[in-house]
């Protein structure tokens, strides 16, 4: 379905390519490796890859479900995983230099006994064990909602555990596959919570696919609910004709508004513009402040 709705000035982006943005780009095609930033057409691309930051996206690009927002390729990756993928990466970060904070997330593997939970797991505790240091943020699936699976990824001990609502409730069904759902999102973020209350937890909502602002507040109040530390709110934009249409470009003091409504809702952390995603740079910069302090405590 083709659509009309003409992009405003505040979406235009200008690309520039860096010696770091082709190093990235270097390093991940020797590797073999995966990001986001690449599959998910990220917006973020330019300004976080010439920061020498990425988003490496695990267990290949293949995604076993199809959700209407989403870029990244669906099928059935027939249970195939590169056992090498957790070195390879420990491999990627010293080649780009990428010591302080990483980013980890992941497709959806309902093809896998355990979703593949245990390959993500290692792969954490691969860059602990060649960074002790490194602050490791996880963007995990639901795991069809199995905690045993869930514990795995908690028991590799990354400081920030992030799973997204991505809309509100209404329209989950209209944009999610129907294999996730709005309460099981919601306890995958309660049971991190539960099994280990240190680790930072962390979602994301869109905004213009149709929601009101009383559903974008009340899906605030929920993840508060569970005790969820923060959030990143960001536009939807279509990735093509099958995907779903965007309802509104939503104005930048519409996200300002959200964010000072998360902030007094009691959210730690929230970041809340058009560009805005789930792995955002200026959420890494808070988390390694609060890591931080946390440490000099203990």
């Amino acid at each position: 379905m083709q659509q009309n709705l003409e992009k405003p000035q505040w979406l235009k982006i200008k690309l520039t390519v860096s010696d770091e943005f082709s190093n990235i780009k270097d390093t991940l095609k020797k590797h073999e490796l995966h990001t986001v930033c690449e599959s998910a057409h990220c917006p973020n691309i330019s300004e976080c890859w010439n920061g020498g930051t990425a988003t490496f996206m695990l267990m290949g690009d293949v995604c076993t479900r199809g959700c209407r927002f989403c870029a990244v390729k669906t099928g059935n990756p027939m249970q195939k995983l590169d056992a090498d993928e957790p070195k390879k990466i420990a491999k990627a970060l010293a080649e780009i230099k990428l010591f302080d904070y990483v980013v980890l997330t992941s497709v959806n593997r309902d093809d896998l006994r355990d979703g593949g939970a245990s390959h993500f797991a290692e792969c954490i505790r691969e860059i602990k064990k060649a960074y002790p240091e490194i602050i490791v943020e996880v963007l995990i699936p639901d795991f069809n909602g199995n905690i045993e699976d869930l514990k795995k990824i908690i028991d590799a001990k990354p400081e920030v555990i992030a799973h997204n609502i991505e809309t509100v409730e209404r329209l989950q069904r209209k944009a999610r596959d129907a294999r996730a759902n709005y309460k099981q999102s919601l306890s995958v973020l309660e049971n991190v919570k539960k099994i280990n209350p240190k680790i930072y937890t962390k979602s994301s909502i869109m905004l213009g696919l149709g929601e009101a602002d009383d559903e974008v507040i009340q899906s605030m109040k929920d993840l508060r609910k569970i005790n969820v530390d923060i959030l990143t709110i960001g536009q939807y934009l279509r990735p093509s004709d099958w995907h779903l249409p965007i309802n509104e470009f939503v104005p930048p003091q519409k996200f300002r508004y959200f964010e000072q409504k998360a902030l007094e809702l009691g959210f730690l952390f929230c970041a809340s513009g058009p560009f805005v995603r789930s792995s955002y740079k200026a959420g890494e910069l808070f988390v390694k402040h609060a890591v931080n302090q946390q440490k000099s405590f203990q």
